[in-house]
């Protein structure tokens, strides 16, 4: 009886340890250079000819591929959740304050070309997705976030849901609850790579900002999901932009509860955000 009952409680284990994380380097045209990314198949991915939905799941500032499998508090737990909800989960690289987006001074900067036009095409090539956009969906963390939400709004043909961990919903530095150091830091890196004459105040916000495209995401009916904890430095951003999309009747799920700027908030949240976009990923 014994022997069962260790066979028993370690059959979750051997279940999850069936997940298969690959590395793999992505050649962007547009930046001519290679960038990582991890992609993690469930269990029911090794066999057959199944297809899958696919999450990106992105990381933060001066961040990495391999943050969402080796920071959590949860070890293993993209694993548990790509096994959890039978999906692929894809955490892609990029640089270390970029944002996602294109810089319209700097060929270096051109997240969002890749992102949209080279990495989620590799996927869908090299790997048994559901190529579209019912059964596609992206979230992040802090820069991460940002990245998910501005993502999805200016491409509503390529995801079905979208969310946002402690993001990053306003680009304007004087908002965060920051040294003046970091503040300065960040200030510069963005004049670099958005020019220095960007406007950072409402209600005409740059295109570059999460806060910038709310009209967007009313127009796209994707679902969405912001959450941000309520000692992060990154506050204010999450009420502007709920703020903003209560004003103009966008629905959404926005989420405050205790928590700052940590791995910990995030090991917790990523449950939550699967649990949430899961409901809106369609499968064959």
């Amino acid at each position: 009886m014994l022997r069962l009952l260790i066979l028993l409680a370690l059959l979750p284990v051997f279940a999850f340890s069936q997940t298969k994380t690959d590395t793999i380097q992505v050649y962007s045209q547009a930046m001519k250079k290679n960038l990582k990314a991890a992609v993690t198949t469930p269990s029911t991915y090794q066999s057959g000819d199944q297809k899958f939905p696919v999450i990106y799941l992105l990381h933060g500032g001066s961040g990495a591929f391999s943050d969402w499998h080796q920071k959590v508090t949860e070890p293993g737990l993209v694993g548990r959740m790509a096994e959890e909800y039978n999906l692929i989960i894809v955490t892609p690289g990029v640089g270390p304050a970029s944002y996602y987006y294109d810089s319209p001074m700097l060929d270096s900067v051109r997240y969002e070309t890749y992102m949209v036009e080279e990495l989620i095409p590799h996927i869908d090539k090299n790997y048994r997705t559901l190529a579209r956009k019912e059964s596609r969906a992206i979230t992040g963390l802090s820069m991460g976030g940002h990245g998910a939400i501005t993502l999805s709004a200016k491409h509503p043909e390529l995801f079905a849901a979208a969310g946002s961990m402690s993001g990053v919903m306003n680009i304007d530095t004087r908002m965060w609850k920051v040294q003046e150091d970091f503040r300065k830091l960040r200030q510069e890196g963005q004049a670099a790579m958005l020019g220095p004459n960007l406007n950072y105040d409402g209600p005409g916000f740059n295109p570059y900002t999460a806060v910038g495209l709310v009209e967007k995401m009313k127009a796209n009916d994707l679902a969405l999901i912001i959450d941000c904890g309520v000692d992060d430095f990154l506050i204010e951003t999450n009420r502007q932009i709920h703020k903003l999309l209560l004003e103009i009747g966008t629905p959404h799920e926005y989420i405050e509860r205790p928590g700052a700027h940590t791995w910990p908030y995030w090991t917790e949240a990523l449950p939550v955000h699967l649990l949430f976009i899961n409901k809106y990923l369609k499968r064959e």
